[in-house]
């Protein structure tokens, strides 16, 4: 089992960039995937990035290509989202989960869920 904590969310402006960190309890954090979602008020929780075990994959929804890049260092159980460019379309809860599989883009694959961080754009 591993239990996960995100931070790093704000108050930002258009344009601005945020680093969101996912730091894990467990020693063996290094056998699971981790994504990134988010969730809009009112809107379904949507994949946003993913990264394999070791880190040698990474994938991204469309609306996040060439904004953000996720990251890990396992040898200090934390994960990374860098958000540059940021939207007020960008504006949500952010999760991140982790999933017993390799890397998944799929949210009802992932086993272990944070709490979220809220990430809030203004124009």
């Amino acid at each position: 089992q591993v239990q996960l904590v995100e931070s790093g969310g704000g108050l930002v402006q258009a344009g601005d960039s945020l680093r969101l960190s996912c730091a894990a309890a467990g020693r063996t954090f290094s056998t699971y995937g981790v994504g990134w979602f988010r969730q809009a008020p009112g809107q379904d929780r949507d994949f946003v990035a993913a990264i394999s075990r070791s880190g040698g994959r990474t994938y991204y929804a469309d609306p996040v290509k060439g904004r953000a890049t996720i990251s890990r260092d396992n040898a200090k159980n934390t994960v990374y989202l860098q958000m540059n460019s940021l939207e007020p379309r960008d504006t949500a809860v952010y999760y991140c989960a982790a999933t017993t599989a390799i890397v998944s883009i799929r949210s009802y694959e992932y086993n272990y869920w944070g709490q979220g961080t809220q990430v809030t754009v203004s124009k």
